[in-house]
């Protein structure tokens, strides 16, 4: 398996309702990430349509309705022909259709391999106003690479349900990616706070991409960036990009780092001799999740 990884990630503007023009920058950036010698390049939630919703339209008249593709589909199909004419891993964001029902849209991420399409991720937990034209997703997705698994996830997968970064690194995953739409409406912490937490607790890295600037109604951070653990215990240090709330994060820019895997140490899920085990503890918290699920006030 190999330890040393080069990474890209990029703060987008897409252009609101213009999928044409998204998908050309798109596969520019690929491009400009293949030049630079990156091995994985990561694009924002929605990137390939922009994010916001249309409130007053029915969920059949939303733009993300109406510009939903399946993956596989014409796009992907495009991106597919040019990563593996480059070599390159890609994710990137967009609504997805249903194959079998043309009426379920999915928040959805492409996720391509030097082989071509991999498959999607489906967002698995949606804030509001995402449920007024998705559906939610059902399962984790882990990207199986040189450097061992990479876990994929969507924003409010990330900030709020540390649950999925759990899953990620206990198994094997070093290396986790944030696609997001973080808009300054969510305030300044919710994104540094969080991510940084979890690199400290799960001592794995995190390559977040966002889209940055004026999207249809909200203006969104920016902030991609490559974090991960530091030489100084329990620190976190920024490979590249900027902090979500630092006042030039919402210019469109690509950030690249080669990150060294083996910082990534993922000590709670090692077996830990002085205890028998890992620290980390599966075994109780799915019996402590069993009860939550049998105890009458959750959900009310």
């Amino acid at each position: 398996m190999k330890d040393i990884i080069t990474v890209s990630t990029v703060t987008f503007n897409a252009k609101w309702g213009e999928k044409d023009k998204n998908l050309n920058r798109i596969m520019g950036y690929i491009e400009a990430a293949a030049k630079k010698g990156s091995d994985i390049v990561i694009f924002p939630e929605m990137a390939l349509t922009g994010y916001d919703d249309e409130p007053e339209k029915p969920k059949a008249e939303k733009m993300q309705s109406l510009l939903a593709e399946t993956i596989p589909g014409p796009n992907t199909e495009k991106v597919e022909e040019l990563v593996k004419k480059l070599g390159i891993y890609a994710v990137f964001g967009m609504p997805e259709r249903d194959p079998s029902d043309p009426s379920i849209i999915y928040n959805a991420l492409a996720v391509f391999s030097p082989d071509g399409l991999v498959g999607s991720y489906r967002k698995m937990q949606l804030p509001p106003p995402e449920p007024n034209w998705a559906t939610r997703g059902e399962k984790p997705f882990l990207l199986d690479t040189e450097w061992g698994p990479i876990g994929i996830a969507i924003c409010y997968d990330s900030y709020c349900f540390p649950e999925m970064m759990r899953y990620y690194a206990a198994k094997g995953a070093r290396l986790y990616i944030n696609c997001t739409a973080l808009a300054e409406c969510h305030g300044p912490a919710v994104g540094p706070t969080t991510l940084e937490a979890q690199v400290i607790q799960n001592q794995i890295y995190i390559a977040s991409s966002n889209l940055g600037g004026k999207d249809k109604d909200n203006v969104f951070w920016g902030g991609s960036s490559i974090m991960g653990p530091s030489r100084n215990f329990w620190e976190v240090f920024y490979y590249a990009g900027h902090k979500f709330n630092e006042p030039v994060a919402r210019e469109s820019e690509m950030f690249t780092a080669t990150i060294d895997l083996t910082l990534a140490t993922r000590d709670e899920f090692i077996y830990n001799p002085a205890v028998g085990g890992t620290d980390f503890r599966p075994d109780k918290y799915i019996e402590m999740y069993k009860d939550v699920l049998n105890d009458p006030i959750f959900g009310k």
